[in-house]
């Protein structure tokens, strides 16, 4: 089975998370997702997200520490998840025609957020996984 592995920024401002929407036609399209993406071969997980956010948001940021690491098993890839805690150093503007919206803590847990999302959410409201 194919393995990923993916940096993804965890950005607050003012109690809120910053998402975007998954495009038609990708993985798991429809959903919402903390921006970030693949790792490529001789990039460490800082500088694939800093590429991945400069790519989908067309600005720069600067990565804090892991937040999370995780890992999930789709049916056709295992995912493994970098969450980094991030700081936005210019304002987002969406480069892939994807959808971005700030998301208040408490509304988290009723977006559609992909299952390897799972851990991350629970850790940010403060909720337990069954």
């Amino acid at each position: 089975m194919r393995h990923i592995v993916v940096s993804a920024a965890v950005i607050e401002r003012e109690g809120a998370f910053l998402l975007t929407r998954r495009a038609s036609g990708s993985h798991l399209a429809g959903t919402w997702e903390f921006p970030g993406g693949k790792q490529e071969p001789g990039e460490s997980l800082e500088q694939s997200l800093v590429r991945e956010i400069r790519e989908e948001l067309g600005c720069e940021v600067a990565v804090g520490p892991v937040l999370l690491v995780t890992r999930h098993a789709y049916p056709e890839v295992i995912v493994e998840l970098h969450f980094f805690t991030a700081t936005l150093l210019e304002e987002p503007v969406p480069q892939l025609g994807q959808d971005m919206r700030w998301v208040p803590r408490q509304q988290l847990a009723a977006l559609p957020l992909p299952e390897a999302d799972a851990d991350l959410v629970a850790l940010l409201t403060g909720e337990t996984r069954s």
